[in-house]
């Protein structure tokens, strides 16, 4: 009989010792995506930014001299990322991919205009930028005219800012209940023991002496759920750098490195202070109150 209760009281022990694994594994692993998400939100809207093209259209009386001259300028700008030459030709074969259709059977004749496609570096895609860059090549005499989609780049900087602001408000919030749900946790499992607590200190145990194991057991289930979490949050990792290669994730090891050290740091930190914030509530409390 003594035998069956020994199993039984083992295996709520090792379910409750799981349970507190897995919730802090699984709040870490989530402030985690989020400290990566912080970590990469300019990278991602940088890589978008980037995107934003500006079209240089050039006379037809355009000489390649000229042309070559603007294009080695451009690469040479603190603003420019890329540029790419497009010939009339190859703007005619691009609309006839795109449409399925050759427009130049019906007119006879090429209406398109030889161009350079320029991507900017993410800094300098705003508005005032844009404009600089496009009185700048329109001062070219050969230079026709120049497009770009300033409501688009308007709306992506203002949407940018949106978001940054709430990211880090969310980020804040999603701290402090990451913090209230590993603190139940850990309250939860040395409220179970509470009467082994009052009872080693009836007998005369110091209060330290019976924290101390209590605070070891919480800071061990910490550390196992910190490392559970970072397995979760390198997997996700490489998953999303092998998916989206073009956002180079892993272009900053010392910042992952630091997020990954962060995120264990804090298991160990959370579980310590709130185990013993808990076992000093019961060593505070009277053999009635244990009850209630």
């Amino acid at each position: 009989m003594s035998s069956s209760f020994d199993k039984y009281q083992k295996r709520r022990l090792i379910s409750s010792y799981f349970s507190v694994v897995l919730s802090i594994a699984l709040v870490l692993f989530l402030l985690g995506l989020l400290g990566l998400l912080v970590l990469n939100a300019k990278k991602v809207s940088d890589h978008f930014k980037e995107q934003v093209v500006v079209t240089i259209y050039l006379k037809e009386a355009a000489k390649d001299v000229e042309i070559k001259q603007l294009e080695k300028s451009l690469a040479m700008s603190d603003y420019v990322k890329s540029t790419e030459y497009v010939s009339k030709e190859q703007a005619a074969e691009s609309m006839k991919a795109e449409n399925g259709e050759d427009f130049m059977e019906f007119l006879g004749y090429n209406p398109l205009q030889n161009s350079i496609d320029v991507h900017l570096k993410a800094d300098f895609v705003t508005s005032e930028h844009l404009e600089t860059i496009k009185d700048e090549a329109l001062s070219k005499n050969f230079v026709d005219e120049v497009r770009y989609d300033n409501d688009l780049v308007t709306l992506m900087n203002n949407n940018v800012k949106k978001i940054s602001f709430w990211v880090l408000v969310i980020s804040g919030i999603f701290t402090v209940i990451a913090v209230l749900l590993i603190n139940s946790s850990i309250r939860l499992s040395v409220y179970s023991k509470r009467f082994t607590i009052k009872t080693m200190q009836m007998v005369g145990a110091t209060k330290h002496f019976i924290r101390k194991p209590f605070v070891w057991k919480s800071v061990r289930l910490g550390i196992v759920g910190a490392f559970v979490a970072l397995i979760g949050m390198a997997v996700v990792l490489y998953y999303l750098n092998q998916t989206f290669p073009e956002l180079n994730l892993l272009q900053s090891p010392i910042l992952i490195a630091a997020l990954f050290s962060t995120i264990f740091v804090l298991g160990i930190v959370i579980t310590w202070i709130s185990t013993f914030i808990a076992t000093q509530r019961f060593l505070n409390l009277k053999t009635d109150q244990l009850y209630y």
